[in-house]
């Protein structure tokens, strides 16, 4: 495996697409057109301290993170946050040359603004990352706007208003991006539904006695990765349809399980509570009254 390269700083991300220095230290637009990777992209791994929102139409590269391929399906924009793992492998199905815009932000930059500590909650830079957003025509326009401005405000000259016209640029441009997302989610009905679908698939399987046994209960990064989705991703989906966090669905399956155990067997409390893989019957009691209002025995003798 190749080593994992660390761009600590806008500059050196410039240095290894053999682009121009950047203009600011702290924040850069970049044509896409002019990136020039290296030949040997094929397993080079990397790390980054920056945000990276991408605006990009035929991807030369095929982006992973981790081990996981983002999902660009002919979506445009692109989100990516400070320290994750990024990795690239050239895409033999490109056949028009990419264009687009990537915009660097280093978290310096924010500094002692209200987008330092919001921008860690932005949802998209968490669920986004297999998953690119789609845009019309219109709002890509809008979007390329909006980035333009930001290039042109820190190429002027610098001075005290400087990074709170750039903020605000990129507030406005992030809350159109909270915008589009939704209606992503919205539009996307089916595909959720058969994710529920899949998810129930997980559990069932998840709450077999062989797999508790072996592995424990089933955990939120278990049932993401058995579904090809990161677990903020799955999350965000479920919270759409159904209101509930995938731990509340793992949650949910446990106690309809417990449920046909108490109500079908003669099995004590802490049999059940050791089978489902607790190690303290008492915390199984209390997830159950929790989700319940009743104890397991309580619950058993309303079958008495």
């Amino acid at each position: 495996m190749k080593e994992t390269l660390h761009f600590k700083k806008i500059s050196d991300y410039h240095r290894f697409a053999n682009l121009p220095s950047p203009e600011h230290p702290l924040i850069s637009l970049v044509d896409y057109t002019q990136i020039q990777y290296p030949d040997d992209i094929d397993g080079i791994r990397w790390i980054q301290d920056y945000y990276v929102v991408g605006l990009k139409r035929n991807v030369a590269y095929k982006f992973f993170y981790g081990q996981q391929e983002y999902d660009f399906d002919e979506g445009l924009m692109t989100f990516i946050a400070p320290n994750q793992v990024m990795s690239l492998a050239n895409n033999p199905n490109l056949k028009k040359k990419p264009t687009g815009w990537l915009l660097l932000i280093h978290p310096d930059f924010l500094w002692n603004t209200s987008l330092a500590k919001h921008i860690k909650h932005f949802e998209f830079f968490g669920y986004a990352i297999n998953e690119a957003l789609f845009l019309s025509e219109k709002e890509e326009q809008m979007m390329i706007g909006i980035l333009k401005n930001i290039e042109r405000e820190y190429q002027s000259n610098i001075d005290k208003f400087s990074q709170k016209i750039v903020v605000s640029q990129l507030e406005l441009l992030f809350s159109y991006v909270e915008r589009f997302y939704e209606r992503q989610f919205i539009t996307r009905n089916v595909n959720n539904h058969q994710i529920l679908e899949r998810l129930e698939d997980a559990l069932n399987r998840a709450f077999e006695q062989d797999f508790i046994l072996d592995h424990g209960l089933p955990t939120v990064h278990w049932v993401a990765d058995y579904l090809n989705l990161s677990p903020n991703y799955l999350t965000s989906v479920l919270k759409q349809v159904t209101g509930q966090s995938t731990q509340q669905h793992i949650h949910e399956k446990l106690i309809q399980k417990a449920k046909e155990q108490l109500s079908t067997t003669h099995l004590s409390v802490s049999e059940i509570a050791y089978s489902f893989g607790f190690e303290r019957p008492a915390s199984f009691t209390k997830l159950f009254k929790n989700k319940t209002e009743m104890s397991p025995l309580e619950f058993r003798k309303t079958f008495n």
